[in-house]
């Protein structure tokens, strides 16, 4: 198993659904998908992430959606929101759509740590959804290793595992090298167990 990079959430970027490089916008296609979406829809995954991350958000976003989830991501669903500033109003639509989620992915990269709703929005998740939490570590390299901030130790991480037939699987996992997963349905659902591989 091998967590999500960089480079491959750009490309897969390319792959979302409506992207028609040079004549529109990623912000373009992105501001008509929200139009689709309802204050009574349902999503999978609550991706938090940094907004400096944004190209590669679109890109992890639709790797997890090839595997067959509903995605929220703030600037794609509610672009109406204004990430550089922070009200009352926003925080009231973000916990709105974690209400909407079933589990959150905290995107860690470099750019995280300076991330005012990041923090905000995992310690709202885990008191609304204990257990339903995994950190999704965006490395450079294939094979990189994961230091994260050390509160993220309590949470299972998300990695990617290329089958033979050259789909990939995400799965939850209690960390690299520890040898145990959890389908990504079961996660989503509220198990807590993890099985060894």
């Amino acid at each position: 198993m091998a967590y999500f990079t960089i480079t491959e959430a750009r490309s897969a970027a390319a792959r979302a659904p409506g992207f028609q490089p040079l004549r529109k916008s990623a912000s373009q296609m992105l501001s008509e998908e929200t139009a689709a979406v309802r204050e009574t829809d349902r999503f999978d995954i609550f991706l938090s992430h940094c907004v400096a991350d944004a190209d590669v958000i679109l890109g992890v976003k639709t790797l997890l959606e090839e595997a067959g989830n509903n995605v929220y991501v703030d600037w794609i669903v509610d672009s109406q929101l204004e990430r550089s500033r922070v009200t009352p109003a926003t925080a009231d639509v973000l916990r709105s759509r974690m209400r909407q989620s079933e589990s959150l992915f905290f995107a860690t990269s470099t750019s995280s740590p300076d991330s005012k709703w990041m923090p905000w929005e995992l310690g709202y998740f885990d008191g609304l959804r204990q257990g339903r939490i995994a950190i999704l570590p965006l490395v450079a390299t294939e094979g990189a290793a994961f230091l994260g901030q050390e509160y993220l130790g309590l949470y299972p991480k998300v990695e990617r595992l290329e089958r033979r037939n050259g789909r990939s699987d995400v799965f939850v996992t209690k960390g690299a090298g520890t040898q145990t997963f959890m389908e990504l349905s079961a996660f989503k659902s509220g198990s807590s167990t993890f099985r060894s591989y």
